[in-house]
């Protein structure tokens, strides 16, 4: 079984077509290969997006990070190259991390290059990267079902098993790990039996718990804290954005197209900005 094989076609078939938007976009930016995750580095006022520029579990060096002002214009298209199928990102402030299908990639941002990379044994589709503290950084492996931690004494599993739910999405909220799950029972064409919701998993003992009642949301994928005391998630599969509290309770906030990916929150500017994977764009929407 190849689940990969022809993976944007499979999903525009499920899609039934191209959906309109439902909320009009402040703005759109074209010209993105497959982008995945969008990533704000407030100090240097600039977004770092991940292209997967072809499959996305292909090990064909097409991947690539561009920078992207927070207004939506073209700063670099291929600022970093050299990766496969790039992911997640998250930066300590100096270093941008990467999630690489099978590897974790340093990138230096004041050098602009591939410091360092880490194999991760047994990994088969890693996704989404956070940083706790100063405990590690963490990686979410979708499809084996397992978080990875880095820390000064290299790689470790902190959490696996069907508990986790294909874990896609990673944040931090009192140093634990906040996860949005795809869901359980995954299928052929990446579609669940059962929907995913918001986990947590704590970091000392990789205990894995809901966040809230665990009711089924959707095929969740990247997840911001909308600075009220919930959280902002896409759903990669129905195309859209909910706002999930912590009860677990949650509102659908943008209708989008299927592939909306890993997104940024913005919140001195209210602005949400969503890599839509499928049709190579990064769009940025005003959330209240």
């Amino acid at each position: 079984m190849n689940m990969f094989t022809n993976f944007a076609t499979a999903a525009l078939m499920l899609s039934g077509g191209t959906l309109a938007y439902a909320q009009e976009a402040v703005w759109t930016l074209d010209g993105l290969e497959t982008p995945e995750s969008a990533y704000y580095d407030d100090a240097r006022a600039v977004l770092y997006v991940s292209n997967i520029a072809g499959e996305p579990a292909a090990k064909d060096g097409n991947g690539y990070i561009s920078r992207v002002s927070p207004d939506g214009e073209m700063l670099e298209a291929q600022w970093v190259t050299g990766l496969d199928a790039p992911k997640g990102l998250i930066s300590d402030g100096a270093t941008l991390y990467v999630s690489d299908i099978d590897r974790l990639v340093a990138i230096d941002i004041e050098a602009g290059e591939i410091a360092e990379t880490w194999p991760v044994e047994g990994a088969v589709f890693l996704n989404d990267t956070a940083i706790v503290g100063t405990t590690g950084v963490y990686v979410s492996d979708m499809i084996a079902e397992r978080i990875h931690v880095l820390t000064d004494d290299g790689l470790a599993v902190l959490a696996e098993g069907e508990a986790l739910q294909h874990p896609n999405g990673l944040n931090v909220f009192d140093d634990k790990l906040i996860i949005a799950a795809w869901g359980r029972d995954l299928q052929d064409d990446f579609t669940t039996k059962i929907a995913g919701h918001l986990l947590t998993v704590d970091t000392e003992t990789g205990a894995v718990a809901n966040l809230g009642s665990g009711e089924p949301v959707g095929n969740l994928d990247g997840l911001e804290p909308d600075g009220k005391g919930g959280w902002l998630v896409s759903d990669w599969i129905a195309g859209g954005v909910y706002r999930i509290l912590a009860d677990g309770s949650h509102d659908l906030l943008l209708d989008l197209n299927m592939g909306s990916a890993d997104l940024e929150y913005l919140p001195d500017r209210s602005l949400l900005i969503v890599p839509m994977m499928l049709d190579n764009t990064l769009v940025a929407y005003r959330i209240d």
